[in-house]
């Protein structure tokens, strides 16, 4: 079980922790207007109105803890060791129910969906772009940074078809020619790395990198979930990921795509820091690779020093800090929802 983990923001807006559980033994229990955090080792109290959210990998919580929790609109998350979400827990529906049938009547509306999805995908691909090139510019070997630098061009040229696409297949194709050009991006400036990676995978993640990526947005994907259902939004009914399926979180899904890249280049950054090394992990005999406990406390750690970093947010016109750009975009996904945008603005990385 990690320290829980506590937040200033600059503003002095944001002063709550948030809970981690990563032990099988870790328990949750409340009393007395706290919640109790056991495990073998130790217990550790912590009154509600410090706890921004639980995250749970691994432990038990009381059905006492999770109402206690709800009643103060406080995110309850329980994730695999490799960060799929298995479900999220909030308070009741924020917003109102005319915002939540605007959000409905839209995503059956065909070109307002794909309009949607057009944005979502566009930003990912200038983000991804952005990234790249931030890369290449403070690559030390020319040869590299050159190839960083191009491949960051390349990836702009597929924001093209982006606008004429009339399908979410045609999208899905766009992201994933963009996608292939990225990730060979990502394994140049890992190259001298001593983490393996040759490529994206997934269900399972099969060398360390993916490994901490699909952990990330995992964490990503809690984040925009607890934001939509702040905003009063429904998590579930997405532009993008659009296909409905029971506890499938498509707008959460639509909203992190946007954070993707950013979520890379944190993970990118810890491992050439040296701050996650080949110690972190453990691989499975069927060839899986995943964070180890410890692996796992050491990467919380520095998410959450990350979501304390500020970015400059051009519709806003102000940086803001990480944790707080979910709640943003949920908040002008509704307000366009609402008819006060005459689109949705996505989040875009300063290139």
């Amino acid at each position: 079980m990690t320290e829980p983990t506590g937040f200033a923001g600059s503003d002095g807006g944001r002063t709550r922790n948030t809970v981690y559980t990563i032990e099988y033994q870790a328990r949750i229990s409340h009393k007395k207007g706290s919640l109790i955090i056991s495990t073998p080792e130790a217990k550790r109290r912590i009154p509600l109105e410090a706890v921004d959210a639980v995250v749970m990998f691994a432990g038990h919580i009381t059905t006492d803890a999770i109402a206690q929790c709800v009643g103060r609109k406080i995110r309850v998350s329980a994730l695999t060791r490799g960060g799929k979400i298995k479900f999220v827990v909030g308070g009741p529906i924020a917003g109102n129910v005319h915002l939540r049938a605007a959000h409905h009547l839209a995503a059956r509306d065909a070109t307002a969906a794909i309009g949607a999805a057009r944005l979502i995908v566009s930003a990912k691909i200038r983000n991804s772009a952005a990234v790249l090139r931030r890369w290449g510019l403070d690559h030390p070997e020319p040869d590299i940074a050159i190839q960083l630098c191009d491949r960051s061009d390349q990836i702009l040229q597929r924001i093209e078809g982006v606008a004429s696409a009339g399908d979410r297949d045609t999208l899905r194709g766009i992201e994933g020619d963009t996608a292939r050009v990225y990730f060979n991006g990502l394994a140049a400036v890992l190259e001298s790395s001593p983490l393996e990676f040759s490529g994206r995978t997934r269900r399972p993640p099969r060398d360390p990198v993916n490994a901490a990526m699909s952990f990330c947005y995992g964490l990503v994907t809690a984040e925009t979930t607890g934001a939509c259902d702040a905003i009063g939004l429904d998590p579930q009914v997405g532009f993008l990921h659009q296909a409905l399926r029971a506890g499938r979180p498509s707008l959460a899904l639509d909203l992190a795509e946007e954070l993707r890249a950013l979520t890379d280049r944190f993970v990118v950054t810890s491992i050439r820091r040296g701050q996650i090394t080949p110690e972190h992990f453990i691989e499975t005999p069927g060839g899986a690779c995943y964070l180890s406990d410890e692996g796992r406390r050491k990467l919380i750690g520095l998410w959450e020093d990350h979501k304390n970093t500020s970015f400059p947010h051009e519709v806003l016109g102000r940086s803001v800090q990480r944790w707080a750009i979910p709640t943003a975009q949920a908040t002008l996904m509704a307000r366009w929802l609402r008819g006060d945008l005459p689109g949705y603005p996505p989040f875009l990385l300063e290139g």
